[in-house]
């Protein structure tokens, strides 16, 4: 059986857009419903010792929604920012943003930078918001580092420039939404990922939800290529 509860939990947040349509509200309104729920479940996961927290916040794909989502979308992030990161630092949560920020604005950037100098000494738990991000452009911004530096292109050498080298690959990967797909989620780090497809729209992904998809994690055998005598015989030498 897996460790009870994940080290590293990654969660795509799929569904705030429908939770608002289906009341007729703008889909801006999901996504500010679906921060509550993210400040929700970050603090569910420390309560429960889940070290590390990543979400997908910001497709690189996310470019080709209605401009008024996208504008509000990076308004709302500002705003969070804001909010959040003087109670998040005082919870022991460090920030780190994932992705291409060539694209954002100044005033995002900046917001960017200031909530992760300002968590940057926090070790409780380690929040990563995945923006204006995509699996294959990680995977290609390695390759590309490697060819600059002149460096052989091995599995070992990608793995340490992907941009989230500085963290252990995510154990558990979350979708809410009911879609069953990853949708260009951390391609190279889910490679052995326990996958998770819960049908609750991310705004109704509450702390029983998340306690049922650590319960399905802790149920499975993680085997990484092994057999499960193989796992047996380790577990009683371990122990």
């Amino acid at each position: 059986m897996g460790t009870a509860v994940p080290h590293h939990i990654a969660i795509v947040m799929d569904g705030n857009g429908r939770w608002a349509t289906k009341r007729y509200l703008p889909r801006v309104a999901g996504h500010k419903k679906g921060v509550d729920a993210l400040r929700a479940c970050l603090r569910h996961c420390g309560e429960r010792g889940v070290k590390v927290l990543t979400v997908f916040a910001f497709s690189s794909e996310n470019w080709n929604r209605p401009p008024e989502e996208v504008s509000g979308l990076m308004e709302l992030l500002v705003l969070a920012l804001g909010r959040e990161v003087p109670d998040l630092n005082a919870e022991g949560v460090r920030i780190r943003f994932v992705g291409d920020r060539s694209a954002l604005s100044d005033k995002v950037r900046a917001g960017l930078l200031q909530a992760e100098a300002a968590t940057a000494a926090n070790t409780r738990v380690l929040f990563n918001v995945c923006f204006n991000y995509g699996g294959r452009w990680d995977i290609a911004q390695a390759a590309q580092q490697l060819a600059a530096r002149g460096e052989a292109i091995t599995e070992q050498s990608l793995d340490r420039a992907m941009a989230l080298a500085y963290c252990a690959d995510p154990d558990l990967l979350i979708r809410t939404g009911g879609e069953k797909r990853i949708s260009n989620f951390l391609l190279w780090q889910a490679a052995y990922s326990e996958l998770y497809f819960s049908d609750k729209l991310w705004p109704e992904f509450d702390e029983a939800a998340l306690d049922e998809a650590i319960a399905d994690y802790a149920s499975r055998e993680r085997r990484f290529g092994r057999t499960s005598e193989q796992l047996a015989s380790s577990d009683k030498k371990a122990a």
